[in-house]
Formats: C-alpha cells, structure tokens, sequence
C-alpha cells in the first residue's frame, strides 16, 4: 500500500477479519489429513478412483518444508492423481522437484531424538494440538515395528523378540497399524 501498488480502499475492504495460520511446516500432524482430503478431491472432480498413499511416501511428505505451503501440497495432490501409475502412491511416484528438496531438508544428527520429540511436542502443543499422544504412540510404535522387521529380514518371532514383545503382541501391533 504505502508503495502504491495495492489500493487503501481495497485493503480496508479485504481487512475485515485477520486470521493467523501457521505454515504448513508448522503443521506437520496436518500434511496426511490434508494429502488425503486433497487427493480425494482431486480424484472426485476428474471421476476416477482415489489414490492412497504408501506409509514411506507418507513419511517424505511429512519431512519436506513446503515453501508453497497448503497450494503446493494440494497441487502435488492433483497431480499425483493423474500422473502416479497405480493406486497406492509410492515414493518414486512423488514429482522429482520434491524429492530434490527433500534431499535438502537439513536433519541434525547431532540432536538426540528424545530432544528432536521434546522439540516436536512442544511445538505441536504451542500450536494448540491436542490429544497429540494418539497420534505420536502409533507412529513410534510403526517406526520401531518397522525397524525391528528390517533388522530381522522379516522374520516377526525375532522381530518381538528384539522389541520385547510377544509375538501375538507382534501380530496384534501388525493389525492395529497397517
């Protein structure tokens, strides 16, 4: 405005009520609920079936920073229901943009990851989440099950056995996350 680029008159008119909204980085509890909305849309105005998405192409997603915040998400939505080949949306279907800058995120290794959850907890509940251990328990428990079954090649007797788990525990775990 006081460079004469956007007229006072159309400001006061658009400045009813402000609201604030954290970017999309500071959000990221809301990248899965909005991929999935985003997808569904996409998916119900060109008439074909909706895409879901593998729980590692989840996980990129959740690490970018998303400089064009919501848009840019609702985008790459639109795009992966034309271009992803099959209905689960695998990392390799993601636009190779993205999976560039994912390769620029910056992870501190140096951090332990007990700080990088305290980090994580606060600022979801400075954010206003709540009920944030319903959402953080079941990833913790997908990421250690998931490691453990990678470090057994698969075999979930010792998977259990390396989590300190039972293995009805094992298969039980198996049903409620997948």
């Amino acid at each position: 405005m006081h460079q004469g680029k956007f007229r006072e008159d159309l400001f006061h008119r658009l400045n009813v009520i402000r609201i604030q909204i954290p970017s999309l980085r500071e959000r990221r509890q809301d990248i899965d609920k909005l991929t999935k909305h985003f997808l569904a849309l996409a998916a119900k105005e060109l008439g074909v079936e909706m895409k879901t998405l593998h729980p590692k192409t989840i996980e990129i997603l959740n690490r970018l920073d998303w400089p064009g915040n919501v848009r840019q998400l609702e985008n790459m939505c639109r795009w992966l229901t034309v271009m992803a080949s099959g209905t689960e949306v695998l990392p390799s279907d993601l636009p190779s943009e993205l999976l560039a800058e994912k390769k620029n995120v910056d992870f501190d290794s140096d951090v332990s990851w007990q700080k990088q959850l305290e980090s994580w907890a606060k600022s979801a509940l400075a954010s206003g989440e709540t009920e944030i251990l319903s959402y953080a328990l079941p990833e913790f428990e997908r990421i250690l099950l998931e490691a453990a079954l990678n470090h057994t090649n698969g075999h979930k007797q010792d998977a259990a056995k390396v989590l300190g788990w039972g293995r009805n525990t094992l298969t039980r775990k198996l049903k409620e996350l997948y």
